[in-house]
């Protein structure tokens, strides 16, 4: 199960992992050298130069993927509670004798989305209050065309303010919902640790020219490395990690309210 100790447990290999491509590139370097002389180390600046790129171009993109799809999470969940008091609003253009039923059904509505993103760690009872949900949706659904069929204020007004309005609040259910479950391929972070551990077996073997290990140089090194790394992975599942999204379910809150 995906979560803080993972997400933290991950990072800590590949900063252990890092520290030890180190110190096994300073070791082969040490032993070329000694085998080679000084020209081992001839023309490789320029390979620890391209997968260095390599890494930095990779964490760019990672970084700012993530970054844009934690705001684009926030953004959806502010659009979600203007959906649901533009429509809660609009419940006033139907006769006052349909409201009180649409208004509870609505209440319960907000209740299960509130349910369903609070402990999304267990699957099973996340995917009950959104299978409750989409049900009363179905209900509100059926009241609503009941109520703006039978209006006496004619359906005209009721049909263009209230149904549009519904639509809208049940599509970004889904919206949410498919955008919760966007991320990467898990063959992108593959690439990131791969890259990073190579990255450190090079750094370390162009180290291999002193005879110390340059201690406070390598654990500024993977330390920098591996916050990103969690910082990235973090912002990619913002309801499991330390950056999260949930502050922003006050806007629903207080339309509940």
């Amino acid at each position: 199960m995906l979560n803080t100790f993972t997400f933290s447990l991950l990072s800590l290999l590949l900063f252990l992992g890092m520290l030890g491509c180190l110190d096994v590139g300073r070791r082969v370097g040490q032993r070329w050298r000694v085998k080679e002389g000084e020209n081992a180390t001839s023309g490789t600046s320029n390979v620890e130069g391209a997968v260095l790129a390599l890494l930095g171009l990779l964490l760019a993109f990672a970084f700012s993927g993530a970054a844009t799809r934690f705001d684009a999470r926030r953004a959806l969940i502010v659009e979600e509670a203007n959906d649901i008091g533009t429509a809660w609003l609009r419940i006033d253009t139907v006769d006052a004798e349909y409201q009180p039923e649409l208004r509870r059904l609505f209440r319960q509505h907000v209740d299960l989305r509130l349910e369903a993103y609070k402990h999304v760690g267990d699957e099973v009872s996340t995917q009950a209050a959104l299978d409750a949900s989409s049900a009363v949706q179905r209900q509100i659904w059926d009241r609503a065309i009941d109520a703006v069929s039978r209006s006496k204020r004619m359906s005209g007004p009721s049909t263009a303010l209230l149904l549009p309005a519904l639509n809208a609040m049940f599509d970004i259910t889904n919206t949410r919902t498919s955008a919760a479950s966007m991320h990467p391929p898990t063959v992108v972070f593959v690439m990131l640790y791969a890259v990073a551990l190579a990255s450190s077996l090079l750094a370390g073997f162009a180290m291999s020219a002193s005879q110390r290990f340059h201690w406070m140089h390598a654990l500024c090194y993977t330390l920098a490395l591996a916050t990103v790394f969690y910082v990235v992975i973090d912002m990619e599942y913002p309801r499991l990690g330390q950056l999260r999204v949930d502050d922003f379910d006050r806007f629903i809150v207080e339309v509940r309210r």
